[in-house]
């Protein structure tokens, strides 16, 4: 199938933009390359250290078999990362089984935005993927390793290993997921008790029963917020082995398929005979294929955060308008909550990344070419893996979707669209994910109330202040002014009001989580507040007027240019629960529409 034009359009920009920047990362990693195994630059007393500890000293010594560095973000409160803690014994098994050896070059930290959620511990939540970054740069700085997993899946995890997987591209990354949980409460009924408990017709005793029949056991949760999208990007964009990202944890086949990935991160390195740096594979179509993806699922506004800030790792720029362009071609292609009932083990069931990635090959949406961890083009995608005589091996995948009402196909898809409308005007830039939300809610237009801090706003909805149809605006929540929180915690009051019949919108310069859904929210509005955008010289009353449709985001009737910006009071957020510690990341990070990022 030919390439679509839009998609074949994007991918030229990006390539000219990038142009310059590209080509400096390439040859710095192709010098990289060239010095050959990393070991063979080591003195004998900086060998004898690294060393020192391992069973296998002498196959390290030699440097004639490769060595693979896990890069872990193991730790047993996230229930997606609890599996890692078997993941090292199972990698190093295999490296050993096929001649080669295996070290923890290091952990990362990894937090979870479920437990911070509303809290102040949410401040650090996007500067942690930036510390990710600097951690795995530190694990892989010993110049031992050859090829690097990466065990993560999480929110800000991921888009850091994947910094720092390129800033290391001249050797090959793999990266290994840990599965999703086992599906427990249905979401929509998780959220109807948290919008219940918003409006006080339940206890906290309900709230929490609920709660805990969903996030009940290891894995990923299994809405589709960042999490799974995250999961979903690394298929799409040829990270993973094909369809390992919702194999459940605990299970025969997750086990070889973390076994196969070893053994693939061994195959690929610059001692064989067919190499793959991570460099060759996150290249521009990577990245297309990577938006394409993204708005196909309907997936998590926070991608459109880390994706800038991956993609200048490894000297690509990505813009807003790409994203735009094409969820404008890409149609919707799964109903996964917040975005439909099922959870990811139906979308899965139902096909999943497989089905899917074959149907956008089919309609001409991905590049078929580009390099992957699994061979020369994405069409090892659309197999699936089982297992044979304990081993995983790769059959065709579904031919056609086993429930149309999670999973269709592209030519007769949910949406004509992807999930994802830029929003421009004299308000600033933001973005809107409007997969989730009713098309008569595309169009909101209002007098605003205007709060500094998410717990204003819940004050207010405590206090029986929002009567009417109101746009919520929550500014002084960028990078620069306190880090960037997601302000999930809005939801369901928001969700509530809606519900009364209101019409109800939320702008923000924050984030909202990867699971936000019914309530229209235009958020990474830029410029911030803190830096003098044009939210901080809204007053209260003024008419906004939030449109997905036509892409706007505007104060209407109202010339902004002649008000003195508002301030706020942010000394604050300067300390406590770590923030004295990230006082450098707030005064240094750039642009949400530009990564938002602190290393790159």
């Amino acid at each position: 199938m030919p390439l679509d034009p839009t998609v074949a359009e994007v991918t030229d920009r990006i390539v000219a933009r990038s142009r310059d920047s590209r080509t400096r990362y390439l040859d710095r990693m192709a010098r990289a390359a060239d010095e050959g195994p990393r070991r063979a630059h080591l003195t004998c007393g900086n060998q004898a250290h690294a060393y020192a500890a391992m069973e296998d000293k002498a196959a390290l010594a030699t440097g004639q078999a490769p060595n693979l560095g896990i890069v872990t973000a193991y730790n047993d409160m996230l229930s997606a990362h609890q599996p890692f803690e078997r993941f090292p014994a199972l990698i190093r098994d295999a490296a050993r089984a096929a001649g080669a050896t295996a070290q923890v070059a290091g952990g990362v930290p990894a937090m979870c935005d479920g437990v911070t959620q509303g809290q102040v511990g949410m401040e650090l939540s996007l500067f942690s993927r930036d510390v990710i970054a600097l951690a795995t740069g530190v694990a892989l700085s010993h110049n031992t390793f050859d090829a690097a997993v990466y065990l993560g899946v999480c929110d800000k995890i991921v888009p850091g290993l994947v910094i720092a997987a390129a800033t290391f591209g001249y050797i090959p990354a793999v990266f290994l997921p840990a599965g999703p949980m086992t599906s427990g409460l249905p979401n929509d009924e998780k959220a109807r008790v948290r919008q219940q408990f918003a409006a006080g017709e339940v206890g906290r005793d309900r709230l929490m029963e609920a709660e805990m029949a969903s996030y009940h056991g290891p894995g990923t949760c299994t809405f589709y917020g960042t999490a799974n999208s995250n999961q979903m990007l690394m298929e799409f964009m040829g990270l993973h082995l094909p369809g390992a990202s919702f194999i459940n944890p605990g299970t025969p086949l997750r086990d070889a398929l973390t076994v196969a990935g070893a053994e693939r991160a061994l195959a690929i390195t610059a001692l064989g005979n067919d190499y793959r740096p991570a460099a060759q594979v996150l290249d521009e179509k990577a990245f297309v294929n990577g938006i394409v993806g993204l708005m196909a699922t309907g997936g998590s506004t926070n991608l459109i955060i880390h994706l800038p800030a991956m993609a200048r790792a490894a000297g690509i720029h990505l813009d807003l308008q790409d994203f735009s362009d094409l969820s404008a071609v890409t149609p919707l292609m799964a109903k996964v909550y917040p975005n439909g009932l099922a959870d990811v083990n139906h979308f899965h069931a139902a096909g999943g990344l497989g089905y899917m990635i074959g149907e956008l090959l089919e309609a001409g949406l991905l590049h078929p070419d580009t390099q992957t961890v699994a061979g020369e083009g994405l069409s090892h995608y659309t197999r699936e893996p089982v297992l044979e005589n304990g081993r995983v091996a790769w059959r065709d995948g579904a031919g056609e979707t086993q429930n149309d009402k999670i999973l269709r196909p592209a030519r007769d898809p949910f949406q004509k669209t992807g999930g994802l409308a830029d929003l421009q005007g004299n308000l600033g830039r933001g973005v809107m994910k409007v997969s989730a939300v009713a098309p008569e809610r595309h169009v909101i237009e209002a007098p605003c109330r205007i709060f500094h801090d998410q717990a204003a706003v819940k004050a207010a909805f405590k206090a029986g202040a929002f009567t009417g149809d109101t746009v919520v605006v929550v500014r002084f929540q960028g990078p620069k002014a306190n880090g960037m929180p997601e302000l999930h915690s809005l939801t369901p009051l928001l969700a509530v009001l809606q519900d009364r019949g209101f019409k109800v919108a939320l702008v923000t310069d924050g984030r909202m989580s990867g699971a936000s859904g019914k309530v229209p929210s235009a958020i990474h509005v830029c410029p911030e507040a803190a830096d003098g955008g044009p939210l901080a010289r809204l007053r209260d009353g003024d008419v906004v007027r939030v449109d997905a449709t036509a892409g706007t985001l505007d104060a209407v009737g109202v010339d902004l240019d002649q008000r003195t910006p508002a301030e706020a009071d942010l000394s604050d957020n300067g300390h406590g629960v770590g923030r004295e510690l990230f006082a450098v990341f707030r005064q240094n990070v750039g642009l949400a529409a530009e990564g938002a990022g602190v290393v790159v």
